[in-house]
């Protein structure tokens, strides 16, 4: 025997099975995910992925493997090379639009796709992207990490380079 639920719509009274339920609630479910904001309007809070074509990521011709000692290894050695803010900001507004992003400015951090860390260019548009907060911070931790395992041998430039574009490329 099946079991049947009885819907009352608009004044008027239907008899509909379990099943017919069922999948009216799984039909509202699609369309409200489908309808769901989309950017950053939630807060910032979400992943996004840096774009391969507006973000490929652009190397710093003066670091090479030869030279990482002096340079990447070097304690400091970032912060005579990090861009100002102001450029920064300007260009994280830019770029905010055009990956469709909405939310605050500060809920993202105009991060360098391959690192300053590992011999990212620190000023061309298409080494830098809009990265939403938290994770953005969590990135730094594994940037610091492979600069480390370059600066102890463990991996070359290259290498270290290589898996942070596809760690940014596409887990954002």
């Amino acid at each position: 025997m099946r079991s049947r639920a009885v819907l009352r719509t608009f004044g008027t009274v239907e008899k509909a099975r379990r099943g017919d339920l069922v999948l009216a609630v799984v039909a509202i479910a699609i369309v409200v995910v489908a309808l769901a904001p989309r950017g950053g309007g939630g807060g910032g809070s979400h992943t996004i992925v840096a774009d391969p074509q507006r973000t490929p990521g652009v190397l710093n011709p003066e670091v090479t493997q030869a030279n990482i000692r002096s340079t990447v290894c070097r304690h400091g050695w970032t912060s005579t090379i990090r861009p100002p803010e102001s450029y920064t900001d300007a260009l994280k507004r830019k770029q905010m639009r055009a990956y469709r992003e909405t939310g605050s400015m500060s809920q993202y951090q105009e991060d360098h796709l391959i690192s300053l860390e590992l011999g990212g260019s620190p000023t061309d548009p298409r080494n830098l992207w809009p990265e939403p907060y938290p994770r953005a911070s969590q990135m730094d931790q594994t940037e610091n990490q492979l600069n480390a395992e370059v600066c102890s041998g463990q991996l070359t430039l290259a290498q270290a380079q290589q898996k942070e574009s596809q760690i940014k490329h596409t887990q954002g």
